[in-house]
């Protein structure tokens, strides 16, 4: 097979992969644009959420999460019995809220019969503010059946949440639903109950503590303070695997804070809100086991992880280096570039601009080896000259050592020579150019 050949093989394998997953992927509710519907009264002594706002503003994501897999160990009773508490991070707030909870990786349907939205009290606790305690509805029932494979949109209560806080989204589900969809690598300790305590503002019920995400994959607000929805797509660096825990040191945290000051000070950068797409080990290419897939590769997931969230204007894209790292071969360059160029066109064709992440270095990893090495550098030289992306953020450049450019500078290395410390993942937000996320996808790259 000559290599023109190959690479038609490979774009049309990337072609059925985008395709196949458009087709796993079908949410029983779209997670784009806005909504509408109404909440039920919640128990006595909580504050009542009526739905629709009376204000305008825009939606956009506040936080999200992509599902990875099936979590061991809930592979018959899933979490029956239990309240989900999981705690997120807003980047911007808003004046009403709706979630994403999905069953993606489920084999028989998830019943939800109570689910409740708040915000938290404070850090590193399961209590929330008692007057902010909302129960959720979907279609304005508080119970909702999520068949294996699909995802359900909440509807909309009327809710301040705070932009850089923590938010309580808690589930409770009576009966076994097999696998739990969920988000591994947190970074950040949710909470578990026993019992339907879904509304229990104290928090003193959940003595259970976890550190994944379970069902929720996203939280939308209707918001006067942003104007579109920046989403980060990658992998562990993204995920931010070795940043501290319940600190909120990704550097898409970083990067979130760094815009918000922007535009307090005035500066002339958009109001946009930042959500992390990044899952730990991803590929461009290649998908994990199971079906659907565990980890999917990035072709595939780019659907559902970024065109599927709301009001997206940007996308940041920082894959490459598990195509290189996890290949039992030495990878091909080209074939990496493909898939990211791949990724871009998906982009373009919904006017979204594309900013691209140089490889980091990794040598010290026990998978470095100088060919590896010599691939890392053949895709940032593309990246670089303006072959892939829109623009680029050069992530290499900011952390390597400038007496080893193969490696990371030492008080940026985490200590695995792959992972940033949180000065690392810090130092990576404040190289971000802000300048990059104006503007909207070109004609023609």
């Amino acid at each position: 097979m000559t290599r023109r050949n190959g690479y038609a093989l490979l774009s049309a394998l990337i072609a059925l992969i985008v395709a196949v997953s458009a087709a796993i992927y079908v949410g029983v509710a779209s997670d784009s644009g806005s909504a509408t519907g109404k909440s039920t009264p919640t128990k006595q002594g909580t504050q009542r959420g009526p739905a629709a706002p009376a204000s305008t503003g825009i939606w956009v994501g506040a936080w999200s999460a992509s599902p990875v897999g099936a979590e061991a160990g809930t592979e018959v009773r899933g979490m029956a019995g239990s309240s989900v508490r999981n705690v997120v991070h807003t980047s911007v707030g808003g004046t009403s809220a709706r979630i994403t909870l999905s069953n993606l990786y489920g084999q028989s349907a998830l019943t939800i019969t109570h689910a409740s939205i708040a915000v938290s009290a404070s850090a590193g606790t399961a209590a929330a503010v008692a007057d902010t305690m909302r129960r959720l509805t979907f279609a304005g029932n508080p119970r909702v059946v999520i068949p294996p494979g699909q995802q359900v949109l909440s509807d909309v209560v009327r809710l301040v949440i705070p932009g850089d806080a923590d938010v309580l989204v808690t589930t409770y589900s009576p009966t076994p639903s097999g696998p739990v969809t969920f988000h591994p690598h947190a970074r950040q300790i949710s909470f578990l109950a026993q019992g339907d305590v879904a509304e229990d503002a104290t928090g003193a019920a959940y003595t259970g503590r976890t550190g994944v995400w379970r069902y929720v994959t996203a939280l939308d607000v209707l918001s006067h303070d942003s104007d579109g929805t920046v989403v980060v797509f990658g992998d562990s660096l993204t995920d931010g695997i070795t940043s501290t825990e319940n600190a909120n040191r990704r550097w898409t945290d970083v990067l979130s804070r760094r815009l918000r000051a922007a535009v307090a000070a005035g500066e002339n950068v958009p109001r946009y809100s930042v959500v992390n797409q990044g899952i730990s080990g991803n590929q461009i290419l290649a998908s994990g086991s199971g079906r659907p897939a565990d980890n999917q590769a990035g072709v595939g997931r780019f659907r559902r992880d970024v065109l599927s969230r709301t009001n997206v204007k940007v996308v940041v894209i920082a894959l490459g280096v598990n195509d290189i790292l996890r290949n039992p071969n030495l990878a091909d360059p080209d074939r990496i570039l493909d898939g990211l160029r791949a990724l871009v066109r998906q982009a373009h064709a919904r006017g979204i601009k594309v900013v691209g992440a140089t490889l980091m270095p990794f040598q010290g990893h026990r998978g470095y080896t100088d060919d590896r090495e010599n691939v890392r550098q053949q895709i940032n030289a593309e990246i670089r000259a303006g072959k892939v992306f829109d623009a680029v953020a050069d992530f290499d450049e900011a952390l390597r050592d400038p007496y080893n450019p193969r490696k990371f500078r030492p008080d940026y290395d985490s200590g695995d020579h792959l992972h940033p410390s949180d000065k690392g993942y810090e130092r990576m937000a404040e190289s971000f150019d802000l300048q990059n996320l104006k503007g909207a996808a070109p004609a023609e790259l």
